[in-house]
C-alpha cells in the first residue's frame, strides 16, 4: 500500500460530508502557538461538538469528528495537529497488514528455497547420469579397471549424497505444504488486498455490519459510495494490463484523498466501495462530484495516447432496515445505472432518491 493507511488528506471541504459548525469559539482561521494547549482546546471543541449533536463521545466517534472539525481550521493549524500526531498515528489494522504482507513475503521465500533445493537434486540425479555413461565408455577402453573402480567408488558417493538429498528434498516439501496450509488459512482471515492495496472485500464487509449496527444505537446517517472504471474507457481499451493499471491508479486515487474514517476496499472485480460515516446522501453526492473530477484530472498515458480517466460510481444510504448485502446490491445497481449512461458520473439507488 502506497504510504500509511491512515495518513490521508480528504477530497472533500466541510461540504462533502455532513457540515460540521465551529465550535468551542475556535473559528478556522486561528493560528497555532503552543501545540499542546491548542491541541486541548481543540479537543474540548471536538467533544463539546458530539455532545451538541447528540452523539456518545466513544472514541469511534471522537475520532471521526476531530478529523471532521479539523477541514475547517488553517492549514497552519492543520498542519501543526497533524504533525502531533504522527507520533502516535498507528492502529491494529495497520499492524495487522504489515504482519500479512511480511507472512505472503516470507512464504514466497520459503518457496523459493524448495525450488532453488528441488534444482539441486535434479542436477544430483543428472550427474548419477552422466557418471553412469562415462563408466560404460570406459568399460570400451584398454587398461581402464583402475579406472572404472575409481569410478565407481566415486560412484556410490554420489548415490549416498543424493539419497541424502532425496530424503532432505522430501522434508522439506512436507514443511512446503504445512506452511502452505497455514498461510491458506491466513489468507481466508485477511484484511488487506494486495493486488489494490487496500482493504478487501471480508473487512468491508465486517466494517459495513458494524455500522449498520451503530446507526441502529445511534440513530445517525451513514452513505455507502460503488466506484468502478467508466463503461467508455473499458469498451475503448483492449489491452488488459493496462486498464488493470488504470483500476490500480484509481484505488490510488481512493486510497489517498479519503479521510482517515472513510473505509476504502475493493469489493471485488476491479469494483471499490466507500463507506462515508455520518454522511448523508445529498453530502455523499457532493463527494461524488468531487471524486470524479479528481479522476478526471488525473490523465493516463497508454503509448503515446493520452487518455483521461473516468469513473462510474453508484449511491446508496446504510440504514439499519436492510441488511448490507441489500444495501450494497443498492449501490451496485445505482452504479450499474451510471455505467450505462455516458452523460452520468454517479447515480443515487432508486430507494434511497426521496432521502
Amino acid at each position: 500500500m502506497a504510504g500509511n493507511l491512515r495518513k490521508r488528506r480528504d477530497i472533500s471541504s466541510a461540504d462533502s460530508h455532513n457540515e460540521v459548525p465551529s465550535f468551542g469559539g475556535m473559528d478556522s482561521s486561528s493560528e497555532l502557538s503552543e501545540p499542546t494547549s491548542d491541541l486541548e482546546m481543540y479537543s474540548k471543541e471536538v467533544l463539546s461538538q458530539l455532545i451538541h449533536d447528540n452523539l456518545p463521545p466513544t472514541p469511534n466517534n471522537f475520532t471521526l469528528y476531530f478529523d471532521r472539525l479539523l477541514e475547517d481550521k488553517s492549514e497552519a493549524m492543520r498542519k501543526q495537529i497533524n504533525a502531533v500526531l504522527e507520533f502516535e498515528d498507528s492502529s491494529d489494522d495497520e499492524k495487522t497488514i504489515e504482519l500479512e504482507k511480511s507472512l505472503k513475503s516470507g512464504f514466497s521465500s520459503i518457496k523459493s528455497i524448495l525450488q532453488v533445493t528441488s534444482n539441486v537434486y535434479k542436477n544430483m540425479a543428472l550427474m548419477e547420469k552422466i557418471l553412469d555413461k562415462r563408466r560404460q565408455e570406459l568399460g570400451q577402453t584398454p587398461d581402464a579397471q583402475n579406472v572404472l573402480s575409481t569410478l565407481t567408488s566415486l560412484d556410490q558417493d554420489v548415490g549416498k549424497l543424493n539419497n541424502i538429498l532425496k530424503k532432505q528434498v522430501d522434508h522439506m516439501k512436507s514443511l512446503y505444504q504445512d506452511t502452505a496450509g497455514i498461510v491458506k488459512n491466513v489468507e481466508n482471515e485477511t484484511i488487506y488486498d494486495n493486488k489494490f492495496g487496500i482493504y478487501n472485500k471480508r473487512y468491508l464487509l465486517n466494517k459495513l455490519e458494524q455500522e449498520k449496527n451503530l446507526i441502529e444505537e445511534f440513530k445517525h446517517t451513514s452513505s455507502l459510495l460503488t466506484i468502478e472504471l467508466s463503461k467508455v474507457i473499458e469498451d475503448s481499451i483492449t489491452n488488459e494490463k493496462a486498464l488493470l493499471l488504470m483500476t490500480r491508479t484509481i484505488a490510488r486515487l481512493l486510497m489517498k484523498t479519503s479521510r482517515r474514517s472513510d473505509v476504502v476496499a475493493h469489493y471485488g472485480d476491479g469494483v471499490f466501495a466507500m463507506v462515508l460515516k455520518h454522511t448523508d446522501i445529498m453530502n455523499a453526492k457532493r463527494a461524488s462530484e468531487r471524486l470524479c473530477e479528481l479522476v478526471s484530472s488525473s490523465n493516463f498515458f497508454l503509448a503515446e495516447k493520452e487518455i483521461q480517466l473516468k469513473i462510474s460510481i453508484g449511491i446508496a444510504n446504510i440504514i439499519s432496515e436492510r441488511s448490507v448485502e441489500e444495501s450494497l446490491v443498492c449501490a451496485l445497481n445505482a452504479m450499474g445505472h451510471a455505467h450505462e449512461n455516458d452523460s452520468e458520473d454517479f447515480s443515487v439507488c432508486t430507494k434511497d432518491i426521496e432521502s
